[in-house]
């Protein structure tokens, strides 16, 4: 293009491609003056002008609105500064596409109703912060006046969800399920007498040592049993049932009995509900962790084979 050259807006379209009325548009928004007019009056432009318009065309293309551009071409503001901004809105978009996109995939996988498809757009659009608040109310609810075990409180208080930026579809439908659950009023009494339960080990000085030990031991005798076809009212349970009763009276400092063995039957049939279980296997697939093996069907054997039986209920 000659430098000392005028161009009409019909010979500037040809050389850059655009439209002329685009040209004539961004003409009369200002961001593109004409260089001088004909004697008709009809608009010329330099080479000036066209690389002018070129930067109005990139910055368009990238999302920049006009009165942006107009800002940068009179040197108002930088185009770094302008980048970095439109980046930023840039990535908020993308997050929100991320996140439609892996709830149409959930609403597509789950054959979800429109009241469904409502509840799932509505929970996934929260921010972490708001995600996190309804969790940290419900623990809040749980615990209110409680002292409990400082590290099973911090344990729960840590383990907030993180929904990621990309969430695969069954991250939405975990952080749905989450969210129902920990709304769910039985669910929340539930917990509540969980915790009260603890408090009052704590109070007694009774909270057993590495309950984590505690559960994996439960599930490796009562699932073996299990495995082994052994009913938790029989007569081969009996040694199982003192193995286990045994390892969780020396662990809270006290002796096995049968005064000891109501208050942990007491325990198992108020802690052994499996929506607890299902609790931290939905946090663990929202935040991609392992998602833990399921100790229910242990700890109910368990739970069962401690009731006490009458002596003419029959034994195998």
């Amino acid at each position: 293009m000659d430098d000392g050259a005028l161009y009409t807006i019909g010979e500037l379209a040809r050389r850059t491609g655009l439209p002329v009325r685009t040209i004539r548009f961004y003409s009369d928004a200002g961001v593109l003056p004409p260089s001088g007019r004909t004697e008709a009056g009809y608009r010329l432009y330099d080479a000036a002008a066209a690389a002018r318009l070129d930067l109005v065309r990139t910055l368009r293309d990238l999302g920049v609105d006009l009165g942006t551009i107009r800002r940068v071409l009179d040197r108002e503001v930088g185009v770094p500064e302008v980048a970095a901004a439109h980046a930023e809105a840039l990535d908020v978009q993308i997050r929100t596409l991320r996140l439609r996109r892996a709830v149409l995939r959930a609403v597509a996988k789950r054959g979800s109703s429109p009241e469904e498809v409502e509840l799932m757009h509505k929970l996934a659009r929260l921010s972490d912060e708001e995600r996190r608040r309804i969790i940290t109310d419900f623990v809040d609810e749980a615990f209110a006046g409680l002292d409990l075990n400082p590290d099973f409180a911090a344990k729960m208080r840590a383990a907030l969800p993180e929904l990621p930026d990309d969430p695969e579809p069954a991250q939405v439908d975990a952080w749905v399920e989450l969210a129902e659950l920990v709304g769910d009023p039985g669910f929340r009494t539930a917990v509540r007498r969980m915790a009260e339960f603890q408090a009052e080990d704590v109070a007694n000085g009774a909270v057993p040592e590495n309950p984590q030990r505690l559960a994996e031991l439960t599930g490796e005798k009562a699932n073996a049993a299990i495995a082994d076809g052994i009913a938790p009212d029989s007569d081969a349970a009996r040694p199982i049932v003192d193995e286990l009763a045994g390892a969780f009276a020396a662990a809270s400092g006290q002796e096995d009995g049968a005064e000891f063995r109501r208050g942990l039957l007491a325990r198992l049939e108020a802690g052994n509900d499996r929506r607890t279980e299902r609790y931290w296997q939905l946090l663990a697939t929202i935040n991609g962790w392992p998602v833990p093996p399921t100790l229910a069907p242990a700890f109910e054997w368990f739970t069962e084979a401690l009731r006490p039986r009458s002596p003419h209920s029959p034994r195998g």
